[in-house]
């Protein structure tokens, strides 16, 4: 019926037959331009009409042409995370052009269609994201006028699906909202047999036992408390972050935690004997032997609580207590194997058994490893911050070995960490950006560790010596401060020398040539063409070719400031430290 009424819109003129005036100046015939801007607001109004989104994609797509010279090749709309086609996208290149609408992962872009000189794929986005694509080509090249008229098309268009798509989740939010009010009903009616055969009470640490029996976790938890009450219930970590959530309405994503405001709503409900409402919540604190470990709620938007949910929230306050006391004692068990282990590994410890120990608690110590030092200015490096620092770690995805100094946490990681991740990480734990972090270069064996430790120390001293104090320093990223810096010895100066000049060195050996040679010369005679020649003893054109192939195989730019000292340097202790050629 709306397809009809649309088509009607468009087509009712053009069944007309032409009517002679009979008296009266002749009206001005619409201008091309208004033609299409009325064609395109009476389809508006029939899209923002159509409740059905697959009803309103056909409608954009049957009449694509108000906007201009255009034709709807395919359309998509997005269901369940995946873009489903139209029924009336075509067959001919449905397969290349569906490829190439998922390559856009979202944005708009050019589709190729034979015979289409022009074709663009456009999104169809809203308030909530992405609804769909329309696929649009053209036999000419729009103007700007008809790009401008397409444009319009596509927004009322994403609008209308908009409008269908919050109405739809509307209708189902209701639905769903009945089937919990018809089930809380019915558990109630079932609750009401049981209260008078044993008592509310009883039948709710029965329920509560049978739940701490099953080793069912936290979830289980939630589950039975939601079956009882009715409630979506949740169980968040004393920082805030979300470990489980049954029932409907659940945030996505899951709102990311104010330290700040955590402690305060924590100190609130802890002076309180029993649960407290905060907004729409009814929270409790899930505190074994007197430490807080987590938190429990009820979601009641309604305020529908009454004493019967109270109750139920306490025994299963209980119940989830002793879950988390076990998960705690597991947690520090592991912690503490971690930590020995990392600490052997930093004092120095033979490979077998490292290599068993690390097995044996899940980590792979065969992998390269790198070694990360964490310094915050306002933190003691003590338990808590120790365990900041794991979580901030694990949040960007790094498998480590966690252990503290003094002054410092030190993490063993089997992965370079990111320039920037974990120190925003830490940043948004800890509230304040004034921390440092010192990374090793990569550590290939075991007895290699305690060497890298070093060096992870001292990139963070020399971060602490830059003009930005703050923020992550690697030590193969150090240049010259890698060999002038305190604890410098040979072994730094030959990785120095391998890294500026390791492939004229392997290029000099495998030709019998003199590149290195001819660098250091060149330094040495301050540049001057003349008189490195001459000490080489070849033409000044023949340098020049030296030269440019020296730029060539090792990627260095002798007119860049820092690439000149670093080669220069490297060629003096090429030349005096470690005995020049050969």
């Amino acid at each position: 019926m709306v397809g009809s009424r649309a088509h009607s819109l468009y087509h009712h003129s053009a069944g007309r037959h032409p009517v002679v005036a009979r008296r009266g100046p002749r009206r001005p015939a619409r201008p091309p331009a208004d033609h299409a801007l009325h064609e395109l607001i009476a389809l508006s109004r029939t899209l923002f009409g159509t409740p059905d989104e697959v009803e309103i994609l056909r409608l954009a797509m049957d009449h694509i042409a108000a906007a201009g010279p255009y034709s709807a090749e395919a359309g998509y709309l997005k269901v369940g995370g995946d873009l489903v086609p139209s029924p009336r996208n075509g067959q001919m290149h449905a397969l290349a052009v569906s490829r190439r609408v998922r390559e856009l992962a979202g944005q708009d872009g050019n589709v190729t269609v034979p015979g289409r000189p022009w074709g663009r794929a456009l999104g169809l986005r809203g308030p909530g994201g992405l609804y769909g694509y329309l696929v649009v080509t053209s036999r000419s090249r729009p103007t700007k006028a008809e790009r401008s008229l397409l444009a319009t098309f596509v927004r009322h268009t994403a609008a209308a699906l908009s409008v269908a798509f919050a109405e739809r989740r509307r209708r189902e939010d209701a639905l769903e909202l009945r089937r919990l009010r018809d089930d809380r009903t019915a558990l109630q009616l079932q609750l009401i047999s049981v209260v008078a055969e044993l008592g509310y009470e009883r039948a709710v640490h029965a329920l509560m036992a049978d739940v701490a029996a099953s080793g069912g976790g936290e979830e289980a938890v939630t589950r039975a408390l939601h079956r009882i009450t009715g409630l979506p219930a949740l169980v968040e970590d004393r920082f805030g972050r979300l470990r489980t959530w049954t029932g409907p309405g659940r945030p996505d994503p899951y709102p990311e935690p104010d330290p700040f405001r955590q402690d305060e709503m924590l100190h609130a409900v802890a002076r309180e004997a029993g649960p407290v409402r905060i907004k729409d919540r009814l929270i409790t604190l899930v505190r074994p032997h007197g430490d807080i470990l987590g938190v429990l709620a009820l979601v009641d938007t309604r305020d529908e609580t009454d004493e019967h949910t109270v109750l139920a929230l306490g025994h299963a306050a209980t119940s989830l207590a002793l879950e988390l006391a076990h998960l705690r004692n597991l947690a520090e068990v592991e912690l503490r194997l971690h930590r020995e282990l990392a600490d052997d590994l930093l004092a120095g410890t033979d490979d077998a058994s490292a290599y068993a120990r690390a097995e044996a608690i899940g980590h792979d110590l065969h992998r390269s490893h790198y070694i990360a030092v964490v310094q915050w200015s306002n933190r003691a490096a003590d338990k808590s911050f120790t365990q900041t620092v794991g979580r901030a770690a694990s949040a960007v995805g790094m498998r480590s070995l966690l252990t503290r100094r003094s002054d410092h946490v030190v993490l063993i990681a089997d992965d370079r960490p990111h320039a920037r991740a974990l120190y925003e990480a830490l940043a948004r734990e800890t509230g304040t950006r004034s921390g440092t972090i010192g990374v090793s270069g990569p550590c290939d064996s075991v007895d290699d560790i305690p060497h890298r430790y070093q060096e992870a120390l001292r990139a963070l001293e020399a971060r602490h010596h830059s003009r930005e104090r703050y923020g992550t320093s690697f030590f193969d990223e150090l240049g010259l401060y890698r060999i002038l810096g305190p604890g410098s010895g040979r072994r730094e100066l030959e990785t120095f020398v391998q890294e500026w000049l390791g492939q004229l060195i392997d290029y000099d050996s495998r030709h019998h040539a003199t590149m290195v040679e001819t660098l250091s010369q060149y330094f040495d005679f301050g540049g001057n063409y003349d008189e490195t020649a001459e000490s080489l003893g070849i033409h000044r054109s023949t340098l020049r070719y030296r030269l440019q192939r020296i730029r060539d195989i090792s990627g260095n730019d002798l007119a860049n400031v820092e690439d000149r000292l670093n080669l220069q340097v490297a060629t003096r202790v090429w030349k005096i430290m470690l005995g020049g050629p050969g």
